[in-house]
């Protein structure tokens, strides 16, 4: 495809992870306090009436303060928790009550990526607004399903760690958790009884090098005129250069620094595709497109990406033959108006906390219906993400924010992901309710070289024993197929 596929194919990224630098929207915001040392980990607000306020000093503990950080902390062996019985000899960790800086998604790490969390992880978290404290909250602990294929430049690159799913919170202040190791057959009871194993034999060993991970997202959408401003100072040259190479990725649909790309119409689109494909067509595709109208998409510069965060470059797969659909698990508490910010609290998660080289989906929609763009390398291209293990080559993911195992998708979500797989997979001549055939890059359903026949649209679960994206998506699939092949005219 002349225009976005020629000159992507076979292009490959740098090898090392760029500086997490701040923005210049970012930077000079002063809404919270700076600590000026290092042993900014340690600096943490005055706690609450009542509330310990626990010293942690640790050389990987956190980046120094600023709006858009990530606080780390080792977990520490706990005593038999009163309010939850545990069988002898029960490993448990997990941190006592305690103030912290402002954070507002959380998520656990540990040191080896094929080691698994068997257990059940817990956080209660005070807000900062109210000084209350919430109720104990479940963390999803099955997350090794979300990740690059192995043997690829980015699973071994050194940095990629073990972890959790990611819980939103909300502005907080405050953290208590624990984690509770159980044998295999008992997390599905703990999961779905809301209660402790009992009379269960000894529970597996936790993984080494436990950590809370606790993320602020930093500041909203860079403001308009901002990203023409230049560096303010020398040190942010970098971060401006990933943002105006994150942009011109996206060249052919929207202007440089744009903060969305626009929808389209029908007619519009197939003149865009038409164009983009000079000579790759046959006399009857070029009667008959079978794309989607383009939906609007918010740009990574719309939701207030950080790219300094990233991996610089790109990588692309051939092609885009499949959508994987998934939840990103992190709940359902976030209103619309915050997906920007939880949008930023994942990217950053994966990024720094879990060494993935950028965000893991290629695109993220909100409860609302919007479309975000996800992975850098731009919206039309077939970037290749870290999404389905064993399925990143030739797909592409959609992450719907929230968890959807017992709630049931908004019908705005549903209609989105059938909007934007018929613009996308129309871009690449898929069919939404069709069928095809991808190469297992490995996973535990299929053996590494298989070729597996697949819906065009499939839900994580159809390439990799795992919940995700929730029985209540995972329902909704059927339609979305069906609306996308309308969309596309079919």
């Amino acid at each position: 495809m002349h225009g976005f596929l020629a000159s992507s194919i076979g292009v490959t990224c740098a090898a090392a992870l760029a500086l997490p630098l701040t923005p210049p929207a970012v930077a000079a915001t002063t809404a919270r306090p700076v600590p000026t040392t290092e042993a900014a980990t340690t600096a943490r607000p005055a706690p609450h009436a009542g509330t310990p306020d626990t010293t942690m000093a640790d050389r990987r503990a956190a980046e120094p303060y600023a709006p858009g950080s990530t606080q780390s902390l080792p977990l520490e062996p706990l005593t038999r928790n009163r309010a939850t019985p545990t069988g002898p000899g029960t490993p448990e960790q997990g941190l006592t009550r305690r103030a912290v800086r402002h954070f507002s998604l959380v998520g656990i790490v540990w040191d080896d990526p094929e080691t698994q969390l068997h257990g059940r992880v817990q956080v209660r978290t005070r807000a900062a607004g109210t000084g209350t404290w919430s109720g104990w909250q479940d963390v999803e602990t099955h997350n090794a399903d979300h990740a690059a294929d192995r043997g690829t430049p980015e699973s071994t690159s050194g940095r990629v760690r073990g972890a959790t799913a990611p819980l939103w919170v909300g502005d907080s202040d405050g953290v208590e958790l624990r984690v509770r190791s159980e044998p295999e057959s008992a997390e599905a009871d703990s999961a779905h009884h809301g209660t402790g194993a009992r009379n269960l034999p000894a529970a597996l060993p936790l993984p080494s090098g436990l950590r809370l991970e606790l993320v602020d997202p930093g500041e909203d959408a860079v403001p308009p005129g901002a990203f023409a401003d230049g560096p303010r100072t020398a040190g942010l040259a970098a971060e401006t250069s990933a943002a105006t190479e994150a942009s011109a990725a996206n060249a052919d649909l929207a202007p440089l620094g744009a903060t969305e790309i626009p929808a389209l119409n029908r007619a519009q689109t197939e003149q865009e595709y038409l164009a983009l494909n000079t000579g790759e067509l046959t006399e009857q595709q070029r009667a008959r497109p079978y794309v989607g109208p383009r939906p609007r998409i918010v740009t990574r510069r719309g939701w207030g990406a950080n790219e300094g965060l990233r991996e610089r470059g790109f990588r692309y797969t051939k092609k885009v033959k499949a959508a994987f659909v998934h939840h990103t698990a992190s709940g359902n508490n976030y209103r619309c108006s915050q997906s920007p910010s939880l949008i930023r609290s994942i990217y950053r998660y994966h990024v720094k906390s879990m060494g993935w080289r950028d965000i893991g989906y290629n695109f993220v929609i909100d409860k609302c219906g919007k479309i975000y763009e996800g992975r850098a390398g731009g919206v039309a291209k077939p970037v290749l993400g870290a999404h389905t293990l064993g399925f990143n080559s030739n797909s592409m993911g959609i992450a719907v924010l929230g968890s959807y195992g017992d709630k049931k998708p908004s019908s705005a979500a549903v209609k989105a992901i059938a909007r934007l797989s018929a613009w996308k997979l129309g871009l690449y001549r898929m069919n939404p309710r069709g069928k095809t055939y991808l190469t297992s890059g490995g996973s535990n359903l299929y053996r590494k070289g298989k070729k597996v026949r697949l819906n065009v649209i499939s839900g994580h679960r159809d390439g990799f024993v795992t919940e995700c994206p929730g029985r209540k998506l995972y329902g909704k699939l059927g339609s979305a197929r069906s609306k996308a092949a309308h969309y596309q005219g079919r």
